[in-house]
């Protein structure tokens, strides 16, 4: 902002920015606050993942995407299916 006042005080379309930018870091500061820091909500209490893993209606893994084809290309490697790949 100091710079932008010092050096560019005519520049109207870097200032619109820079306003821009501190709206889009404040809403999401105000929503990290509202979700205790986690950046997206989650979908399901964790106590019923748990139950849901525990009773075998949910299953537990870790998801690998491509990071050069990330839209096109991921896999769900399963916990305790014998270290075998699920696509």
């Amino acid at each position: 902002q100091n710079y932008l006042d010092n050096f560019w005080p005519d520049l109207k379309a870097a200032h619109e920015l820079f306003d821009s930018i501190l709206q889009a870091r404040r809403e999401r500061e105000s929503e990290s606050q509202e979700n205790h820091g986690k950046e997206y909500p989650e979908h399901l209490p964790l106590e019923i993942l748990e139950a849901g893993i525990k009773s075998g209606r949910y299953l537990q893994g870790t998801l690998n995407v491509n990071k050069h084809r990330a839209q096109l290309e991921a896999f769900v490697r399963l916990q305790g299916f014998g270290g075998k790949d699920t696509g």
